[in-house]
């Protein structure tokens, strides 16, 4: 199959659609704690939903997973779970850099990381599941192409940080304590890097799995859907990170029986009380909800139980949908597939930033603000069609079949 790099870009904007989306149905959930509808929708997003449309849409999806090697699915499992783990950090990067300023330079080295970091290691351990190192990518034109568009993503993702720190400098003097109460850049700038590398483990994940896609493709799987059999081994490695810390979270405030009660003992505990994990990819569409959130506290102890698992339920397809995508997108990039996951990063920006737009989240800020995030915006999208180009020029030269 020739790739469609045109139609790959088309896949990851709908993923990032979906990224920057999912958490809007988590706006009617009522009286439970973060703990308790994370991982009701989080039984959708790592194992329902890759397992079924796995299993609908490709050829013997136990068969293929069981001819893998233990190496194979141990790697694919492993960096799944690790990247549960980048989000017990992400926190702190809030925590220490303010929301939004944190939040881009975690995406920045998220999206940096888990682009370079495969074809890099290639270059030392040819094992490495991909197709080309990075001194084979930058020795032939589409690849400086599709380089340089990475580079501008980031500049991309430089630019919102800045604009979202900017926005926060206009924050009045008592939300602006509020929100980074404990700035510390140092520190902060430590533990970023380390979540933004920890989160970029989900893209270490995806190319760990890649013998698994090359199998089910051999088994009869049509190209587009290859990419799934993968994914439900990647999100058992996450699923086990936050199923132990939401259980923990569970017995830690007594919240395990909201799973099953129509009446709430006490109120749950707030944001700032818990350590949730929430990586680079969730904050954004979060961060849009809290701030735009209209929930209002009563004294009423009534649990709107099956309205609660019905809108976590959706989250959670919703969170899906984004790597359903990611993997359709990838399928059409071609030996150049490493770029899906900047292209993937950039799209989950421009699409929670537009929902902030559309819920007021920039309003009432200054002229350079909404420069700034405008620019921002336009660099992204620029960025992906860059990368595009340079996947299409790719394509191009690839003998037809």
């Amino acid at each position: 199959m020739t790739p469609n790099p045109l139609l790959g870009v088309f896949f990851h904007w709908l993923g990032g659609l979906a990224a920057g989306s999912f958490y809007v149905p988590y706006r009617g959930v009522r009286k439970w704690a973060w703990e308790v509808y994370w991982l009701v929708g989080g039984c959708f997003m790592w194992i329902v939903c890759p397992l079924a449309l796995a299993w609908g849409l490709t050829n013997d999806v136990f068969g293929v997973l069981k001819q893998q090697s233990a190496g194979t699915l141990w790697w694919t499992y492993f960096f799944g779970a690790m990247w549960g783990f980048g989000g017990l950090t992400f926190g702190l990067t809030m925590r220490y850099l303010g929301m939004s300023l944190g939040m881009g330079v975690a995406l920045g080295y998220c999206a940096a990381f888990g682009t370079l970091l495969p074809p890099i290691a290639k270059t030392f351990i040819p094992s490495v599941p991909i197709p080309e190192t990075i001194t084979d990518i930058a020795a032939t034109t589409p690849g400086k192409v599709t380089l340089l568009g990475i580079l501008i993503c980031l500049i991309g993702i430089v630019i919102t940080a800045l604009a979202g720190f900017t926005r926060e400098k206009e924050l009045p003097a008592a939300e602006k304590r509020k929100a980074i109460a404990e700035f510390n850049f140092t520190k902060g700038m430590l533990v970023a890097t380390f979540s933004g590398i920890m989160s970029a483990c989900f893209s270490f994940a995806l190319t760990a799995g890649n013998p698994i896609a090359v199998a089910s493709n051999v088994a009869g799987t049509a190209t587009l859907w290859t990419g799934l059999p993968k994914l439900v081994v990647v999100l058992l490695g996450g699923f086990t990170t936050n199923f132990i810390w939401c259980v923990i979270l569970n017995i830690r405030n007594r919240t395990g029986y909201q799973y099953f009660s129509s009446t709430l003992r006490a109120d749950p505990p707030g944001r700032a009380q818990e350590t949730i994990i929430e990586t680079a990819l969730e904050a954004p569409g979060e961060e849009v909800v809290k701030r735009a959130s209209n929930i209002v506290l009563t004294h009423d102890h009534q649990v709107p139980l099956l309205r609660n698992y019905l809108l976590s339920a959706l989250a959670g397809m919703i969170w899906y949908m984004q790597f359903f995508f990611y993997t359709m997108g990838e399928t059409q990039m071609g030996k150049f597939g490493f770029a899906s996951w900047t292209l993937h990063m950039a799209s989950i920006i421009i699409f929670s930033t537009l929902w902030g737009v559309a819920l007021h989240e920039w309003k009432g800020t200054s002229k350079k603000t909404h420069i700034l995030i405008s620019f921002g915006l336009v660099i992204l999208i620029g960025s992906t069609i860059i990368v595009g180009y340079g996947n299409l020029l790719k394509a191009k030269t690839l003998p037809h079949h």
